[in-house]
């Protein structure tokens, strides 16, 4: 059974310009990777965040193999968090992230405005890398990619708009069919998905190179913020179900 949520019937009452300049600003940049070649894999390497230099404060030079060290100058580490958001390792990974900022970004801009959307989008992300690195703090690999952000915001959607309909592509077995689906159904059913999965890859039981715990920490930290930066609101919207 898969869902993939296309776009939401809850309409916003502003532009959504922090949510539209994040997307652009991930689609710019995956395009600068791309122009590189394999010296995209140098700025992965530079700027993804990697568990054991940021535990560490250690910089991996030369740790990777030629043509994939880290690109000349100072080794930007606690920068890593932030620039790590900005970094995608394929097309889909890119799309996806996209996708579902574009869904669920705007209503949550929507709620804090831009200025305290885009110190809620960062934290988010930080608390999701946070989660990781305590998962795997020795871990080698580079994390890249705007999913813990991402995690963060549909958190946040859950709390505020649970009742909010998602028009998703579902398949279910053999069959495909649009459906209108509460927002909580989706965004629940994908939680479950990190969660078990998270909990399976302790053991070695999936990998993939997807961050698990990254969607997770970003999911709970996004529950928590929004509860913070935008108090009633959470409660009365919830009922509500605008």
């Amino acid at each position: 059974m898969l869902f993939i949520p296309l776009k939401d019937i809850n309409p916003t009452r502003r532009r959504p310009i922090i949510t539209w300049t994040l997307i652009a600003l991930n689609v710019v940049i995956y395009l600068y990777q791309l122009s590189l070649g394999r010296g995209g894999m140098a700025l992965v390497v530079s700027y993804g965040a990697t568990p054991f230099e940021i535990t560490r404060m250690t910089d991996l030079v030369g740790h990777y193999g030629p043509g994939l060290t880290h690109l000349p100058g100072p080794s930007p580490i606690a920068l890593t968090l932030f620039s790590s958001m900005f970094l995608h390792g394929s097309i889909l990974h890119l799309g996806f992230n996209m996708l579902y900022l574009w869904i669920f970004g705007n209503n949550i801009e929507d709620v804090l405005g831009p200025v305290r959307f885009i110190l809620f989008y960062f934290v988010g992300g930080l608390v999701a890398h946070a989660m990781h690195i305590a998962s795997d703090p020795g871990s080698l690999i580079p994390t890249i990619g705007a999913s813990g952000a991402v995690s963060a915001v549909m958190g946040a959607y859950l709390m505020l708009y649970p009742h909010a309909r998602i028009l998703t592509l579902a398949w279910i077995f053999i069959f495909i069919q649009m459906l209108a689906v509460p927002a909580s159904v989706i965004i629940v059913y994908w939680f479950v998905i990190q969660l078990i999965s998270g909990v399976a890859s302790l053991g070695g039981q999936v990998g993939g190179g997807v961050a698990w715990f990254a969607h997770i920490g970003g999911f709970l930290g996004g529950v928590f913020l929004i509860l913070v930066m935008a108090g009633s609101r959470v409660y009365w919207l919830g009922r509500r179900g605008r």
